[in-house]
């Protein structure tokens, strides 16, 4: 992928106000198409790391009687996810030595999926009672190499776009494959571990990596980034004009497109979802000390949950579709916290699967809507010749602020406990996370205002000309 600062821009605002949105027979329709497939396919691939370095992880250590703390502290390996733009630009500019011969971003993504599989297994092989610091280090390689995945599947999904509104579709798609393989590493994996232990069901993890591998042999490799990239005299990457045009080259292109709006839409990005985030750790030992079996809330979770959660995404994508980014956009963030809510709500019923399962789908529900929402909101934002650099930006804007206050969850749930029972603890903690999401939802206002501003002037009427 190629481009200088300079170079011409494709970008599909979300301010833009489309003639004629396609009815509902043309969304169906598309999803036939072989690159939403491999977009489903490569989706999986890249959620399935997440939760196995985060959630369920905590899961696994909170079994083995690791400490709140402990579990929160250790759940800093997923910073890898925020700070990949660190190493984005290297992704935009260099090949893949033998492997890419597949194609500059296929090519990444199999080596990054092939080293995902391997640390998975070297998680099983240590486990948390092989000793806390070795077995982090093999999440953080994991999360490292997952979020080198996700700079090259986010790329993909947005040069192979034609259109805003196949990116809709792209992003939908995307995130359908993403939310289930975090419910088939949230849910069934414990069923699973259940069954045969928690070290057996990571290496069955790793085999399901595989996925993403035939993927990218399904996946065609973006023609018009080649288009670009051959029409344009692209400075090499070890040179000083190289270095300037992969690492400063984004961040220019960004701020001339969106100008001085860019600094207000990153701090609505990097609010949006941090009651999730903050949440995320507390989840699983909040359902083992709440007294859920793991059985319980796998089964759950692989029903209620899943089908709440293809509700969720397919709601966000088609209300993307149909009503704009910026508008969809508004909405998640009115729904976004309601999962946080379910939390202290449920933290004060009895733990029956009815109520369960009723957290579950208000959960599942408003996280696939929100989170679809933000993925195209954020696609719409980048530049061409930038994807991968820009849209780790982006993503780790979206992500840095609650992952960093995520690690010190436990440790607040803990202070929380001082007087009160565990279980209340944990309801303020949500009820705190869950108001969290005000800040976002105001900055969402703006933005609505923002785009109605902006498309104002392009749709009034031009003044006709004075007849010759």
């Amino acid at each position: 992928m190629t481009g200088g600062a300079d170079t011409n821009t494709a970008v599909l605002t979300a301010t833009a106000t489309p003639a004629k949105r396609p009815g509902w027979r043309d969304v169906l329709r598309s999803l036939r198409q072989r690159k939403v497939a491999a977009m489903l396919l490569l989706g999986f691939a890249s959620g399935l790391p997440l939760y196995l370095v985060g959630n369920t992880m905590g899961y696994w250590m909170r079994d083995g009687g690791s400490d709140l703390s402990a579990i929160g502290f250790l759940s800093w390996v997923g910073l890898a996810y925020t700070l990949k733009f660190v190493w984005a630009p290297l992704i935009d500019k260099a090949h893949v030595p033998l492997l890419g011969r597949l194609g500059h971003l296929r090519g990444w993504m199999l080596l990054s999926q092939l080293v995902v599989a391997a640390a998975l297994i070297g998680m099983a092989v240590i486990q948390p009672e092989g000793g806390l610091v070795t077995f982090g280090v093999m999440a953080l390689i994991a999360a490292f190499a997952s979020a080198t995945q996700d700079i090259v599947i986010d790329a993909w999904r947005i040069e192979i776009s034609e259109n805003g509104d196949e990116l809709g579709l792209l992003s939908a798609s995307s995130q359908l494959g993403y939310r289930t393989a975090l419910l088939v590493t949230d849910a069934l994996i414990l069923i699973l571990a259940a069954n045969i232990g928690w070290a057996p069901s990571y290496w069955v993890m790793a085999l399901l990596m595989g996925i993403g591998m035939a993927a990218v042999f399904l996946a065609r490799e973006p023609v018009r980034m080649l288009a670009v990239g051959a029409a344009q005299s692209v400075p090499l990457l070890w040179t000083a004009r190289g270095v300037f045009d992969a690492i400063i080259g984004p961040f220019i292109a960004f701020f001339r497109v969106h100008g001085k709006f860019a600094l207000l839409m990153l701090l609505a990005i990097s609010l949006y979802r941090m009651p999730d985030f903050v949440l995320g750790p507390m989840a699983n030992p909040f359902y083992k000390d709440l007294g859920l079996t793991k059985e319980m809330v796998g089964e759950v979770r692989a029903s209620v949950g899943l089908i709440a959660s293809l509700c969720g995404i397919a709601m966000g994508g088609l209300s993307a579709v149909r009503f704009g980014l910026v508008p969809t956009l508004l909405a998640g963030a009115i729904l976004g916290p309601g999962s946080n809510a379910a939390f202290a709500w449920l933290a004060h019923q009895e733990p029956t699967m009815t109520n369960f399962a009723i957290a579950m789908v208000i959960d599942n529900i408003s996280t696939g809507f929100a989170g679809t929402a933000l993925v195209a909101y954020m696609s719409s934002l980048t530049s061409a010749g930038y994807t991968a650099t820009q849209y780790a930006l982006l993503s780790s804007f979206y992500a840095l602020l609650g992952k960093v206050l995520k690690g010190f969850s436990g440790l607040v749930v803990e202070k929380l406990e001082v007087g009160r029972t565990l279980l209340d603890a944990y309801a303020l903690f949500f009820t705190g996370t869950a108001l969290a999401g005000i800040p976002a939802l105001l900055l969402c206002l703006w933005l609505v205002r923002h785009a109605r501003t902006v498309a104002a002037p392009a749709s009034a009427p031009q003044p006709a000309s004075a007849p010759s």
